[in-house]
């Protein structure tokens, strides 16, 4: 082979070797081949035909990711194994909710410290779904501490008893606390529940009534709407379901006592016609 010749050969094959990145083993010896039987001299084609003295490497995609894709696999785990609960929010009403619920003892155990923990978060929202309070998130917020304290008060004896229940079934509707529940023979059988009066100008009469008049559901003709649960106790007062948010301290009922539904569908299997209704106190405001 000549000077030119060799030096001509040696640069085909140092291309072949950068081609080889791109195109990989196959390819380049398919053209290597190729270019050998066309246009390679005699002599090339023997020296390939031996030992060869240019490697050709077939280069692989590297396998293992770089730290940070690595990193971000590992943190793209579900949500809800990878990522921690974000805690329920406090707020000023956070003690005073603590103690009526220390008090009531019937949505889980909390800590008296005016501090949210998980425990106290598990216990408000479970207070706030029983009452229906929106959002339900645990939050230490004004409405579920006024919603607490009252069903606290309304609970202790000495409030029950303001009711004056005698034998029989007696539904008691306590207006000042805007709370009702009923008792059978004086012990309590439903409630204490939170309620919706009549505002100012409708307010609700306090007095001791009878169930006179009950049907699933009833249609009220001046305020043209379905009343759920209806059970009419004087005039045209009665109990039945509410038919908007019961926490909305803008709202006030006509005179009827608006229940939250599950407390309207209780109300409905323990009263039935000729039931006492015992209304005492006044609304605030009214």
């Amino acid at each position: 082979m000549s000077r030119s010749g060799a030096a001509a050969y040696l640069m085909g094959a140092a291309a072949m070797v950068g081609l080889s990145v791109a195109l990989g083993a196959t390819d380049v010896a398919s053209l290597a081949n190729s270019a050998s039987s066309s246009a390679a001299p005699a002599g090339a084609v023997a020296a390939a035909a031996g030992k060869p003295f240019v490697m050709v490497i077939r280069h692989e995609p590297a396998s293992a990711p770089v730290a940070g894709k690595q990193q971000a696999a590992t943190n793209s785990e579900p949500a809800s194994e990878a990522t921690a609960a974000v805690p329920c929010a406090t707020g000023p009403g956070q003690r005073a909710i603590e103690e009526s619920l220390a008090e009531l003892r019937s949505f889980g155990a909390v800590t008296v410290n005016g501090r949210q923990s998980p425990g106290d978060c598990l216990a408000i929202r479970a207070f706030q779904h029983r009452f229906g309070i929106e959002p339900a998130q645990g939050q230490a917020d004004a409405t579920t501490a006024d919603v607490a304290s009252r069903i606290a008060a309304s609970s202790s004896p000495q409030r029950l008893q303001r009711c004056d229940p005698g034998p029989g079934v007696t539904a008691c509707v306590d207006l000042t606390l805007q709370t009702a529940w009923v008792m059978r023979d004086g012990a309590v059988v439903a409630g204490p529940t939170v309620v919706r009066t009549g505002f100012r100008g409708h307010a609700t009469p306090a007095g001791v009534y009878r169930i006179n008049k009950r049907a699933d559901r009833e249609w009220s003709d001046p305020y043209e709407v379905w009343l759920p649960f209806w059970q009419r106790f004087v005039g045209g007062i009665g109990f039945h379901e509410t038919t908007t948010y019961l926490h909305d301290a803008t709202r006030g009922s006509h005179g009827c006592v608006n229940l939250l539904h599950r407390d309207a569908v209780q109300m409905w299997d323990q009263l039935s016609v000729g039931a006492t209704v015992h209304t005492f106190g006044r609304r605030p405001g009214t």
